[in-house]
């Protein structure tokens, strides 16, 4: 199974994915220590991948998605967004409403 196989089948076994800078518990980078605050503050129960620990996701990803940067945002197969895009969400209500959609 090829890199692009392995991500596509990720995104779709997951209700809520982030491929992110770090871990949930240590982020590696202020975006997706916002973006994990926002999905925590929703009472979301989300999978991560850590990026930086391997390089064939960071690499393929983007071209997958089509979104060139992280933190990226997946919910029921779908690229929510990045950081600001996820920020905004939630700020506004949508993000909780889209989460209680999905448990």
């Amino acid at each position: 199974m090829s890199t692009e196989e392995k991500l596509k089948q990720q995104i779709q076994e997951n209700d809520i994915l982030i491929y992110m800078k770090g871990t949930p518990y240590e982020p590696r980078c202020g975006f997706s220590a916002r973006t994990v605050q926002a999905l925590i503050e929703c009472e979301a129960k989300f999978s991560y991948v850590h990026v930086l620990e391997n390089n064939e996701v960071r690499v393929t990803l983007p071209s997958v998605s089509d979104w060139p940067t992280f933190p990226q945002v997946f919910i029921k197969g779908e690229l929510i967004g990045g950081a600001d895009i996820v920020t905004q969400m939630h700020e506004s209500g949508e993000l909780l409403k889209l989460i209680q959609e999905v448990s």
